[in-house]
């Protein structure tokens, strides 16, 4: 039997005086070893056992003085001097058969004192009950690593490096969908790490009519559009498809929903499809309701204009008739007639039939010259702000006229019938806004039959859309012609700049 902390000799070399007691010499033998072991817990600062028990655990013994090395080897020739009396007294008994339980015991005792606390059970760097006093020796294994996701130790299993951490493999997790990343690539966004399918479900634009991921073009870049008021994303291809866009808010037409056919070849989604003005009779309310707001502004219309709305073919027709006439849009919409003409309108309103509306019913009427405005024309089917926009629009274009403003720039005369459009707007969707008169209380008799009533967050929306069209149009003459003539009323006031215009034919300065 052998033994790591107890050594046993075979041929002992015996010196001294036997001691003729058993109990004795194992009473004088652990006072020995008590008296070694208490020397070495009580060692000064610096000095350490040359050896733990554990093989593979040395420490390098300190530089010892001669009066350190004549002490240790006098208690070792003593220590030596007892265990081979000992020794040597078992030989000599008859029946001597190695060692009893007592012995066992005895090695028991040793080895629990040797790993007792005198040594520090836990491998450098010790927590603080365990940290020693002298300089540890160098101890930096290479398997001593801490997990980032849950902060325990890796140990000797398997292990993902990133950033300069480290985590279990079932530890590194994506950000967004909190599931073990186990691909060989993965996308990292500052010091978060995702699956690249998530990364990019997250980061890369959607288009918004067709709900697929945005294409790269030919440079490997992202490219899209993007409506600059509704900030609706969407494909290049879809501006020459077949994707429809709706003719009052511009907005194109999502896969998921499907927009209302007019049957003129216009659409119209069903936020604009709410507040449509479907027929003439429809529109009459609205019509009076913005020459009420004329005469609040001291501008009263005396002639009673006739007011249609009509098919996109009509409205066409009525524009080739004009002898005079400046449509710098593709879609016109409205139109102030000066000349004799016959012209189709919306007689009854039209029935929902599927996507479609149907059952339109048209009438023919000769408009006859009275005076210097014949009618007012504006396309069926647009929402009742818009409408109303083009109202106040082509009724400024009848005033001037009226009011015997001759010869006007085209810049000049657009641009004041644009402000008129805004200002009746503004009053729409921010009432008070320039202390105008709105039609809200211009007109409370009409406010059923007008579909006006509490306007929602949908409809102030659009009033929105309507007024940033106005104010951010490209065109020399509705766009600069508004904001010159906008910067005047704003400066001067709207009777001054009139007054100002009938005069020069120009704005103030």
């Amino acid at each position: 039997m052998s033994s790591s902390t107890v050594n046993q000799f075979s041929q002992p070399c015996i010196y001294g005086h036997f001691v003729s007691s058993y109990a004795e010499r194992k009473s004088r033998f652990m006072k020995w070893l008590t008296k070694i072991f208490k020397g070495n817990r009580g060692s000064p600062r610096g000095q350490q056992p040359q050896f733990l028990g554990d093989e593979n655990m040395v420490w390098r013994a300190p530089a010892r003085t001669l009066d350190d090395r004549s002490k240790a080897s006098k208690e070792k020739e003593e220590l030596d001097r007892a265990t081979a009396v000992s020794l040597s007294e078992d030989l000599k008994r008859p029946g001597y058969k190695g060692r009893t339980d007592n012995d066992e015991d005895l090695e028991r005792s040793l080895n629990h004192d040797l790993s007792s606390s005198s040594y520090p059970p836990y491998p450098p760097p010790y927590p603080p009950p365990y940290a020693p006093s002298y300089a540890p020796w160098e101890y930096n294994p290479r398997s001593y690593r801490i997990c980032n996701g849950c902060h325990g130790d890796i140990g000797s299993g398997n292990y993902l490096g990133c950033m300069g951490t480290f985590f279990h493999p079932e530890c590194f997790l994506c950000r967004a969908c909190g599931y073990p990343i186990t691909e060989h690539e993965f996308s990292l966004s500052g010091n978060n790490t995702y699956h690249k399918s998530c990364f990019r479900e997250m980061t890369h634009p959607k288009c918004e009519v067709c709900f697929q991921f945005i294409p790269t073009n030919a440079a490997g870049l992202i490219e899209y559009r993007c409506h600059p008021f509704w900030s609706q994303k969407y494909c290049p291809s879809h501006e020459h498809d077949v994707t429809k866009r709706c003719c009052s808010c511009e907005r194109l037409e999502p896969w998921n929903a499907r927009y209302v056919s007019l049957g003129d070849g216009r659409s119209l989604c069903l936020e604009c499809m709410e507040s449509a003005i479907m027929d003439t009779g429809d529109c009459q309310p609205l019509y009076h309701a913005i020459r009420d707001y004329y005469e609040g502004m001291n501008m009263k219309i005396e002639q009673q204009v006739p007011m249609l709305l009509v098919e996109r073919q009509a409205l066409n027709e009525a524009i080739e008739g004009e002898k005079h006439g400046f449509h710098h849009m593709p879609e016109t919409r409205g139109l102030c007639l000066s000349e004799e003409q016959t012209v189709t309108s919306i007689l009854k309103r039209p029935r929902m039939g599927g996507r479609e509306v149907v059952g339109i019913r048209t009438h023919p009427q000769k408009l006859t010259r009275k005076c210097e405005v014949t009618a007012i024309l504006v396309l069926f089917g647009l929402p009742r702000l818009l409408t109303g926009a083009i109202l106040a629009h082509e009724l400024m274009h009848a005033w001037l006229r009226l009011k015997g403003y001759r010869n006007l720039s085209l810049e000049v005369e657009e641009g004041i019938c644009q402000v008129l459009s805004y200002m009746w707007l503004e009053s729409e969707v921010m009432p008070g806004s320039r202390d105008m008169p709105s039609t809200s209380t211009a007109s409370s008799s009409s406010m059923s039959s007008t579909k006006k009533g509490v306007k929602s967050g949908v409809e102030n929306k659009l009033g929105e859309f309507f007024m940033h069209q106005i104010a951010h149009d490209t065109s020399p003459a509705y766009g600069g012609g508004f904001r010159s003539a906008n910067e005047a009323v704003n400066k001067y006031g709207l009777r001054c700049t009139l007054d100002h215009i009938r005069l020069t034919g120009n704005f103030p300065l």
